[in-house]
């Protein structure tokens, strides 16, 4: 089964040096052990647009969806065979990152 790990992000900045050494081999750990499907860090939520087609007039804002002080800066989507392994590489992956990691699995 596949899990999106959000890595949730509340500081007002980005990693240090020793929190991107300690993804990258946290990102060596998924790909060498199977668990690694796709990953990937996102820009700071003003660099996000939302797009609402749901009337007569597609309606296009700059900005995030939500104003927040927490925002998801990054995820990874693992391959896990149930939601202990699945919390167990969550646990890991906020170590390495320092952040909250919220696990969710894919329908």
């Amino acid at each position: 089964m596949q899990y999106l790990l959000s890595v949730i992000h509340d500081r007002p900045t980005l990693a240090t040096p020793a929190e991107e050494a300690a993804i990258d081999v946290f990102n060596d750990k998924l790909i060498a052990e199977g668990y690694w499907v796709f990953a990937g860090g996102l820009g700071e939520p003003g660099t996000a647009t939302v797009v609402d087609n749901r009337g007569d007039e597609p309606i296009v804002t700059d900005g995030p969806f939500v104003e927040s002080k927490e925002f998801l800066i990054g995820f990874w989507v693992v391959e896990a065979t149930d939601l202990d392994v699945a919390l167990a590489l969550a646990t890991e992956g906020s170590k390495a990152c320092h952040r909250k990691v919220e696990v969710r699995p894919f329908l």
